[in-house]
């Protein structure tokens, strides 16, 4: 008997969905709530699971291509179990992966293979034509050496790459250094230097999370006139109370980083700068100012950069705040937060932490209006009181929808985060002017 399993309505007026990537392959046999497939919606990667057991007959669809709701997904061929040809979807077991992002990732394609010189041969004897052998492995595996060889190795300028191993596991013992280096290996090494790639071309296929991060960047870019505005803090006051309060706290209490600081600061300047805080349904014409301050939080996983939300700031304290950045950023590189965990911010933070370098010109995560972005921490000499001392030093990079937010508003509600951040007392103050 014939079983389709049909493209599954994933909720929030979807009708279609992506296929990010197949599980299984025609052929195979599965069980009931085996995982068949991840597909991706506007909101959410979601893994579907079998509704039966059965053998695979068909997959409708590759990897990137997008499916109608309803349409047919998966055959099954379930003889001998008594059901009879019919249609089902499933409810998704797991959803994870958003597709908004708060700033804009490099795509790198892969490293191509490395090919060895026209002259390399596989690893034995000595060629006819009098030329050396070399070893060369698949591209990206390693050679593996003791500590001592490679020491050797790198002294004698040979490349281990192409150096035969007889050890267990294809281990280069000193035995094998020395057959390589009597075959003149290490002269041809020498003048081979790094092995030249060939000409290839690898394409890789843009899907999934990595594609709807460049549809919305593009989206984001095109549609929002964006104004960057950077500012210099002195942070030396807030890193020592930070450090302070960590060596005070930190074994009862969660690690403070500078994140929960600046969005005490921010949910106590958008309380002046209301129009920070909102979306901007520019279809509609209408700006929505939200009351309650969800920070969204770029934060890199293995598939790239997400946000999850630390929700209702207004009502947490440093340490509550710091919990909810860490509890969100685990889930998110796991791959285990909800949907809810990962949409509805009102504005979002990015901080590159140590790589934060001096300048970041961050992309407004649509449709919020405001994005505010972390630069490094450096000790440098400032001019403080007419005495040149060394403080510790950041830059807020920032980007705001100018449609919505002027100039003037943008520079004087980062002015307003400065002030706290650089008189970190005024963040425990209920009324701080």
């Amino acid at each position: 008997m014939k079983y389709v399993l049909k493209t599954p309505d994933l909720g929030e007026g979807t009708t279609q969905a992506e296929i990010v990537e197949w599980r299984v392959k025609v052929g195979d046999f599965v069980r009931e709530d085996q995982p068949l497939a991840d597909l991706m919606t506007d909101k959410a990667t979601v893994e579907v699971s079998s509704p039966v057991h059965g053998t695979i007959v068909a997959l409708r669809g590759a990897p990137g291509e997008t499916m109608a709701v309803g349409s047919e997904l998966v055959v099954f061929d379930v003889a001998g179990n008594g059901a009879s040809e019919e249609s089902a979807a499933v409810e998704p077991k797991t959803t994870h992966a958003p597709e908004s992002e708060a700033t804009a990732a490099p795509v790198f394609a892969p490293t191509p293979p490395v090919a060895p010189p026209p002259n390399v041969r596989s690893a034995g004897p000595q060629a006819a034509s009098g030329a050396p052998a070399f070893a060369t492995r698949t591209p990206g595996e390693k050679p593996v050496a003791s500590p001592a060889v490679r020491r050797r190795a790198a002294e004698l300028g040979v490349a281990l790459a192409f150096v035969p191993g007889t050890g267990p596991g294809g281990r280069i013992v000193q035995e094998d250094l020395d057959a390589f280096l009597a075959s003149g290996g290490a002269n041809a090494s020498s003048r081979a230097g790094h092995a030249p790639l060939d000409d290839g071309v690898e394409e890789i296929k843009i899907i999934g999370l990595r594609r709807k991060i460049a549809e919305r960047m593009q989206d984001a870019k095109r549609r929002i006139p964006h104004i960057a505005y950077v500012e210099e803090l002195d942070v030396t006051a807030l890193e020592d109370l930070r450090q302070h309060l960590n060596a005070q706290y930190g074994a009862t209490r969660a690690k403070l980083s500078l994140l929960p600081f600046l969005m005490r600061a921010m949910v106590q300047s958008i309380a002046k700068f209301p129009q920070v805080n909102a979306h901007f349904d520019d279809a509609a014409g209408v700006v929505r100012r939200h009351r309650a301050v969800h920070i969204g939080v770029a934060t890199q996983t293995p598939a790239g950069l997400v946000v999850p939300v630390v929700r209702h700031v207004e009502a947490l304290d440093i340490w509550r705040c710091a919990e909810e950045i860490a509890r969100l950023a685990n889930a998110a590189r796991d791959a285990k937060a909800s949907r809810e965990e990962l949409t509805g911010s009102t504005i979002t933070v990015s901080s590159l932490g140590a790589l934060g370098g001096i300048v970041s010109t961050p992309v407004i995560n649509s449709p919020e209006v405001a994005i505010v972005g972390v630069n490094k921490i450096v000790e440098r000499p400032v001019v403080l009181r007419g005495q040149i001392v060394v403080r510790k030093m950041m830059n807020l990079s920032s980007s705001f929808d100018h449609r919505i937010v002027d100039g003037w508003d943008a520079a004087s509600f980062i002015q307003e985060i400065k002030a706290r951040l650089e008189q970190p007392a005024l963040l425990f103050m209920d009324d701080p002017r």
